[in-house]
């Protein structure tokens, strides 16, 4: 078992400070890739909180057949999708105001390399929302592709193909930006 599903194990079992160890280990992943849904990092803050919260309220089964990483990020998928549904529309914040506060917060000799991590993150949010999905499991929070294709309700081969659309899409859009990331 991965630590994740230790400690959830732990906290069926009665453990109340297990569920601490699960929010402070996946919190940050999760409302990054909610954010990847959503388009709005408050809304996903709000979504992962839920999140936690029916994890220590009705105690989901987890059988085991993934890993604990990847039966939690769908789950958040899911609770993402039901509630963009409802709203019947996706919510759309200004990124860019995130950035600007950002760029008056970070000190001056790491200032080059938050620029293009911000420029990246820009061209994420241009893209196809399910290319930058798929980029941020892969890529962000390390998960095989065929864990993303569990969260994602693909297969694998429908994992691939999106892998490498979403590269030649996210390159396309940072070079039209006059950028050029080299490990694409």
């Amino acid at each position: 078992m991965d630590n994740g599903a230790s400690s959830y194990c732990r906290f069926l079992k009665g453990e109340k400070d297990a569920i601490v160890e699960i929010v402070s280990e996946y919190n940050n992943g999760l409302v990054l890739f909610l954010n990847s849904i959503t388009g709005d990092i408050c809304l996903s803050e709000e979504l992962a909180e839920d999140i936690f919260c029916e994890l220590l309220l009705t105690k989901p089964k987890y059988n085991g057949k993934s890993s604990f990483k990847t039966w939690l990020y769908a789950i958040a998928r899911f609770h993402a999708y039901r509630l963009l549904k409802r709203r019947k529309r996706f919510v759309n914040s200004p990124v860019d105001e995130l950035y600007e506060l950002a760029d008056k917060e970070n000190l001056e000799n790491s200032y080059i390399k938050n620029e293009q991590k911000i420029q990246l993150h820009r061209a994420l949010g241009k893209i196809n929302p399910e290319y930058s999905q798929v980029l941020y499991l892969t890529y962000f929070e390390g998960f095989s592709n065929s864990e993303a294709a569990k969260i994602l309700d693909k297969n694998n081969r429908q994992i691939e193909n999106l892998i490498y659309r979403a590269k030649q899409a996210l390159k396309a859009q940072l070079e039209k930006e006059g950028f050029v990331y080299e490990k694409l």
